[in-house]
């Protein structure tokens, strides 16, 4: 009998993690590590691990949906976490209280087919804007090239969120798996498409991540293509967050005419 959910957390370094037991940490790109934090790793079974330079916690989900057994599933991030209530605690021990529980989930899970961080609010600027002023946007319009050419029914919802100023983003989400197995297999033949129009490796390391940070976009179009009933939860970022650095580095890239050079 499988489990009710399981959550992923990518990581890539030791950390404190949730105790609940849906929580799984998962330290990705293990085949290109030397280091044992004694998390699951991505690397055994079927996996994609050694793209994970280029998918980030991607590695993650491939290698969840190929060998986790369970009727929910989902993705989180070592730092960022889904939970009930938005925090103003100060310390990382007291946002971690606040992360979704088993006993959370099954209640929003009850009347919901996904469970998605609450949207990201660009005001300002829309989708498109905001990645072309901060990212290399050819990789994008190839992007919105093989939705056009090869996904169709997907397009309208491409381009209108190209025009939205919110979005769900950060790859993270709880979901049932027979809806994860097809929006997987959907989305990894994507970006497998994408990868032969573009070359990832031509950017530095931050840049580089190309298709994890692409697939936050297509989250969306799936999601809204597909009439998918979803509820949205706050994001516990564990270290916090400074909402001015973020609007500080989109003006300082917007106005110099700069690509970021790390997360906000």
């Amino acid at each position: 009998m499988s489990e009710f959910a399981k959550i992923i957390i990518a990581t890539h370094k030791k950390y404190d993690m949730p105790k609940d037991k849906i929580y799984l940490p998962v330290r990705v790109g293990a085949a290109l590590a030397d280091d044992d934090f004694g998390y699951q790793r991505d690397d055994e079974g079927e996996n994609i691990s050694t793209k994970n330079p280029y998918y980030c916690e991607l590695t993650g989900l491939y290698w969840a949906w190929k060998n986790c057994d369970a009727k929910y599933i989902g993705l989180v991030h070592y730092r960022r976490h889904l939970g009930m209530k938005k925090t103003l605690a100060t310390t990382p021990a007291r946002r971690m209280k606040r992360v979704l529980t088993e006993a959370q989930l099954r209640l929003l899970l009850a009347d919901n087919d996904i469970i998605l961080p609450k949207k990201r609010n660009y005001y300002v600027v829309n989708l498109y804007d905001h990645y072309a002023n901060t990212m290399y946007v050819e990789p994008l319009d190839e992007l919105r090239k093989i939705i056009m050419s090869d996904y169709p029914e997907y397009y309208a919802e491409m381009r209108k969120l190209e025009k939205r100023k919110t979005a769900h983003i950060f790859n993270m989400f709880v979901m049932r798996k027979d809806i994860l197995d097809d929006y997987c297999k959907w989305l990894f033949e994507i970006l497998g498409k994408l990868e032969k129009k573009i070359d990832a490796t031509k950017y530095n390391a931050f840049h580089a991540r190309v298709y994890g940070r692409l697939s936050e976009w297509l989250l969306d179009v799936y999601i809204r293509t597909n009439k998918l009933k979803f509820v949205e939860v706050p994001v516990i970022n564990i270290e916090g967050e400074s909402f001015v650095k973020k609007g500080v580095g989109y003006v300082t890239s917007k106005t110099l005419g700069r690509k970021y050079e790390k997360s906000y």
